[in-house]
């Protein structure tokens, strides 16, 4: 048997692989085939040889046409292409146009009783005002398919027409001693000497009726008004003077005031006292802050910088809704209540002092009970709404009994002076009567609910008393007649009249024959104010 060598054996293998490597390279390559693709766009087609399996993207890419951003391509540009598929390019242009529009200007009336009836004055000229929108235009192929306004804006506020009709009745002028104002419909309107001879002196149509405080000496009137559309705050306090008809109303850049402002009690008046609240989304729409400013003004008008007397604080028991203040008859005198306290407030070192607890009363709403309060003309006397004691098993704070009560200061003397007054009493002091002996004499009016134990719904009527709680008696509207609308009386400045809301209008009542007589008949009083 023949021996194979190992060099024998190798040389077949060698044979063997050149013969593969020969084959190899003898054997067809296998190359992609080419597909054609179209383009339509800007109304043409174009034909594209592009390698099977490309996608939409790599056909545009070898057509060398760029996509905007707002293009539209059909199919989508990850599809992948087939012999003969048509790809649409949409092209879509954006464009902005800025239109101008005339914003007609509001007619408004006014009714003025000091006017006969079927006259009518001009009392402010409208203008129309001017808008300006622009919009975002998409134009597709050519074609506009799409216009929405991006941006609105005002150039010009419209400035209202306003008209004021006579509404005159006939009926006696009454006798309006010293200065008396009122809201009316959003304008305030001044009356002096008679009731025939009034005039408007706000007619910005936006005054809330929260603070209308005429200052001591009668020169300047302070007013709250509400915020313009887009505004988040409440509303803002304003000043007008009421001995120069050229000056403009001056806002005093403070805003969000629902409880507390005030002037302080000396002539000349120059300072305000005020206290704040933050807006809240949540009912009854805004937070208090507790807190007590002060801010002055020169006798030009010119606003100086505001002075904080009392930070903010939590307030009590209920201290969300907030604490009011009350001036005695002078500037050195600050009451504060809220509803679970009543105390002073130390000027001179800046901080409160409690006086006397008050048991809050459940409302079981969105809103909290503050009680009346009244300095006396003494500055030593204080009228307030006390919550009674329950009258049966109900809780304290559930109970319905409120009587009208007096304290002293400075002193632990307290007095109930009318028994189930009501929930809204409000106490007011009379200007110091004129008497034969030393003492300091000066009636006291209130309100007395017309259903004492139901009286957070009930409507009320004016009642009098001496100082002391003698002499009460009950002044208007006569028994039977409906009540009065729970809003404070205004005590002439000589005390012979009061001031009151009924049936919507302001009607002046004598005290001694308690008679009454409205002063206006539209029915849009919102507050008052006489001094």
């Amino acid at each position: 048997m023949a021996r194979i060598t190992s060099n024998e054996s190798r040389i077949p293998i060698s044979i063997l692989a050149l013969l593969l490597l020969v084959t190899a390279c003898g054997r067809p390559q296998a190359t992609a085939g080419l597909i054609q693709a179209e383009v339509q766009i800007d109304g043409k087609i174009q034909a594209i040889e592009i390698a099977s399996g490309s996608s939409v993207q790599q056909v545009l890419d070898a057509a060398e046409i760029e996509i905007g951003s707002l293009d539209r391509v059909d199919p989508p540009s990850y599809t992948t292409v087939t012999d003969g598929t048509l790809i649409t390019v949409t092209r879509v242009i954006e464009q902005f146009e800025i239109e101008q529009i005339v914003i007609p200007f509001e007619r408004q009336t006014i009714r003025n009783e000091s006017l006969p009836a079927g006259e009518s004055r001009l009392l402010q000229p409208g203008e129309n005002g001017l808008q300006e929108i622009t919009y975002r235009i998409l134009i597709e192929a050519g074609e506009e398919v799409s216009r929405a306004p991006v941006k609105n804006t005002i150039l010009e506020d419209p400035i209202p027409e306003i008209v004021m009709v006579g509404a005159q009745t006939a009926r006696t002028p009454l006798q309006i001693e010293g200065t008396l104002v009122y809201i009316s419909g959003g304008n305030a309107w001044l009356v002096e000497g008679t009731s025939g001879n009034r005039r408007p002196i706000v007619t910005s149509g936006d005054l809330d009726g929260r603070i209308l405080q005429l200052s001591p000496d009668g020169q300047w009137l302070l007013y709250s008004r509400s915020p313009s559309e887009g505004d988040d705050n409440l509303n803002s306090l304003w000043i007008t003077s009421l001995d120069d008809a050229g000056l403009d109303a001056i806002e005093l850049g403070v805003e969000n005031v629902v409880h507390f402002a005030d002037w302080v009690p000396t002539v000349p008046s120059y300072t305000i006292f005020y206290s704040t609240v933050e807006p809240s989304p949540a009912p009854p729409g805004w937070q208090a802050n507790n807190d007590l400013q002060s801010i002055t003004i020169t006798g030009t008008g010119r606003v100086l910088r505001p002075r904080a007397i009392l930070d903010s604080s939590a307030g009590g028991q209920y201290g969300w809704w907030g604490t009011n203040y009350v001036w005695g008859s002078d500037g050195d005198h600050l009451a504060y209540v809220r509803s679970d306290e009543i105390g002073l407030v130390d000027l001179n070192r800046e901080r409160t002092i409690p006086l006397r607890e008050i048991v809050p009363y459940q409302t079981l709403s969105d809103w909290a009970w503050v009680p009346g309060l009244a300095w006396g003309q003494d500055n030593q006397t204080l009228y307030y709404v006390d919550h009674g004691q329950p009258l049966g098993f109900e809780e304290a704070q559930a109970s319905p009994v409120f009587n009208l009560a007096a304290a002293n200061a400075y002193a632990s003397l307290d007095v109930t002076l009318s028994e189930r007054s009501g929930l809204f009493a409000y106490p007011r002091v009379s200007p110091i009567l004129s008497v034969s002996t030393a003492e300091i004499a000066y009636r006291v009016a209130y309100l007395q609910a017309v259903t004492p134990l139901e009286s957070v719904d009930s409507s009320y009527r004016l009642g009098i008393m001496d100082r002391d709680g003698s002499n009460a008696r009950i002044l208007f509207p006569a028994e039977g007649e409906g009540g009065l609308e729970p809003i404070p009386p205004a005590w002439s400045p000589d005390g012979s009249r009061l001031a009151v809301l009924y049936r919507g209008d302001l009607w002046i009542v004598d005290v001694e024959t308690g008679l009454g007589q409205p002063l206006t008949t539209d029915g849009q009083t919102q507050a008052y104010d006489w001094n």
